[in-house]
């Protein structure tokens, strides 16, 4: 018995000590040299043979030809490709775990209009999904909230931190408003809805747009007040939106849900962001127009209707490029799956878009998206030095393989759940 529980004590303290060694590193302070890569600048231009010099958390230099300090620590990246650290445009990461189970699911709050809520007092800067995004490239991430029809306030993190306050990169910078869908989808159990169900559920729908703009007026005159003497923390929260400090990320997908998502801009003189937006490729000239930037969901799905040519997720990207459409990409589906973010981006690559702009969509263009474009996106003099060395193209799964990467300058430890398992049972089968 005293053998059985000594067993098992050491059974738990090995599940403790799990990822223990994964920590946040220390400020970098000082110089370090990376010497003779591949420079994928992130802006569409690459350097070869190039030398990028990190001092502190900021790029100081960037270019072939450059002067390396005597006191600069040198890291040979002859051979390999160098990249900005890539950007989650839109997950619900470190609000959720196990999304199995309730418990470990905190991105959903009760309640329709919620924009008071703000993610991420609720993020978990130690969740053991995070580690295995960093070994793929993934450095910092837009939290969003879920659930409602206003899910509540977004806030961008960087992936290396102890906690919620360390983690913050843009605080608040944006509100959620899920779309209310604009077509029926009928259950399993749609006979015994009756024969008006379809038109029902538009009527529905259209009475929750009305609800939306009544508030977005509601809350205009309010924000048009200096000083309320009654505080209305709904209508506190989205001051952002009327003042250009905060943008509004709408959820939606078809043409119809878009067009009136203009609607709102026009009326309401307010930053739209289209989240989804599947059927974006039928309209990119009007959001060219109005300067509405897309964050497409997952590319790696089936189209939005039958009609729809089976591989036009993967072609939507290159149609908005072409006509001068901001976008950017996500994967919204699970927060573990970000992970897989280069490799959707390679994906549009090989269905019309460049390499270069490819990487653009993840990088520089969900910068400018989440209006952090100045800090990060591409490796630029002044930027923060969020910065990935892979030993392949990043955006193939063949060959990416991450040897290095830089957040705000800091070396980071690119072990995680996943390599730790794989080298424990290469251990107990004796393989090399």
């Amino acid at each position: 018995m005293k053998y059985r529980l000594l067993a098992l004590l050491l059974f738990l303290q090995g599940i403790a000590l799990t990822q223990e060694n994964i920590y946040p590193t220390p400020p970098h302070i000082g110089v370090t040299a990376i010497i003779g890569g591949t420079i994928h600048v992130g802006n569409g231009s690459v350097l070869s043979n190039g030398t990028i010099l990190i001092k502190d958390s900021k790029i100081e230099a960037v270019g072939v030809n450059i002067t390396i300090p005597t006191n600069a620590i040198q890291i040979n990246a002859v051979g390999k490709q160098i990249y900005p650290g890539i950007i989650a445009s839109s997950t619900n990461l470190g609000l959720t775990e196990i999304s199995s189970v309730r418990a470990y699911s905190d991105h959903t709050e009760i309640g329709d209009i919620n924009p008071s809520i703000k993610s991420i007092t609720a993020y978990n800067a130690e969740s053991k999904v995070i580690p295995t995004l960093r070994s793929n490239g993934v450095l910092i991430a837009h939290i969003v909230p879920r659930g409602g029809t206003w899910s509540g306030t977004s806030s961008v993190v960087q992936l290396d931190a102890w906690h919620w306050q360390d983690a913050v990169y843009k605080l608040n910078n944006g509100i959620q408003l899920n779309f209310p869908a604009l077509v029926n989808r009928p259950g399993p159990f749609a006979a015994q809805q009756g024969p008006n169900a379809a038109t029902d559920a538009i009527k529905i729908a259209l009475n929750r747009l009305e609800e939306i703009r009544k508030f977005l007026r509601e809350a205009k005159i309010y924000s048009a007040q200096k000083n309320n003497a009654d505080i209305n923390l709904k209508y506190e929260s989205v001051r952002g939106l009327f003042d250009q400090t905060q943008k509004l990320f709408v959820h939606c997908d078809l043409v119809k849900e878009m067009m009136l998502t203009i609607d709102l801009k026009k009326e309401f003189g307010i930053q739209v962001v289209i989240v989804g937006g599947s059927d974006s490729w039928l309209i990119p000239e009007i959001l060219k127009e109005y300067q509405i930037p897309v964050i497409l969901s997952e590319p790696h799905s089936l189209p939005t209707t039958a009609d729809d040519a089976v591989d036009q997720p993967y072609k939507t990207g290159a149609q908005l490029q072409a006509a001068g459409v901001l976008f950017s990409m996500a994967i919204e589906a699970d927060h573990w799956q970000q992970r897989c973010l280069p490799y959707q981006a390679g994906t549009m690559a090989a269905y019309g878009l460049s390499k270069e702009d490819a990487l653009s969509a993840i990088t520089l263009n969900a910068a400018k998206i989440l209006g952090i474009d100045h800090l990060t996106g591409s490796i630029e003099i002044g930027k923060d030095a969020n910065i990935v060395i892979s030993e392949g193209d990043l955006l193939d799964m063949k060959s990416s393989k991450l040897s290095h990467a830089f957040l705000q300058g800091r070396l980071l430890n690119l072990d995680n759940k996943h390599s730790q398992l794989f080298a424990k049972y290469k251990y107990k089968y004796g393989l090399k």
